[in-house]
């Protein structure tokens, strides 16, 4: 993969990715950093990239990975997360179902919550996910169904979702 290539990678899956990983870990500046941090891990791969079937899912892998390390390193040394260096940028504000949709998944066990995201959000089938999480087909199809049965208990009318809206 030429620096080209990989700039046309960059552009054209940055902000998916960051969106798959903001509704697998719920912080979007975290994402963002993550995401931003497994392309640069990528950049120093690039020559497997070009081998590899879904380079995108390297990424996101990379970028996920990335955030649990940080949560953990985090949590272990009780300390407030890394900030970003460079000036704030202005981001539209998310949608209220986006918001309700991101809080509920946060309420959902990690192994279901990453399998939706993962499905749902990233568009991958059932046997994209089970290879990128490493579990059976059958397991990720439990996960999906224990986790929308979930979701569907957690937004609710009472919880503000609204019907029709955009969730994602």
């Amino acid at each position: 993969m030429d620096e080209r290539e990989f700039d046309d990678f960059y552009a054209s899956s940055f902000q998916r990715i960051t969106g798959q990983v903001y509704a697998m870990i719920g912080s979007r500046d975290e994402a963002q950093e993550c995401v931003q941090e497994a392309f640069v891990r990528a950049w120093a791969h690039r020559r497997k990239l070009d081998r590899a079937e879904h380079p995108d899912a390297w990424v996101r892998t990379t970028a996920y990975r990335l955030a649990v390390s940080r949560w953990r390193r985090t949590t272990r040394r009780r300390r407030s997360a890394d900030r970003a260096v460079g000036a704030a940028t202005e981001t539209a504000a998310p949608s209220e179902s986006h918001v309700a949709l991101v809080a509920a998944l946060r309420q959902l066990p990690e192994s279901q919550r990453r399998a939706l995201v993962l499905h749902h959000i990233a568009d991958l089938s059932v046997h994209d996910v089970a290879r990128e999480v490493g579990v059976p087909e059958g397991t990720v199809k439990a996960r999906l169904s224990r986790g929308r049965a979930a979701l569907a208990a957690l937004l609710t009318d009472d919880n503000g979702y609204q019907e029709g809206a955009s969730h994602v």
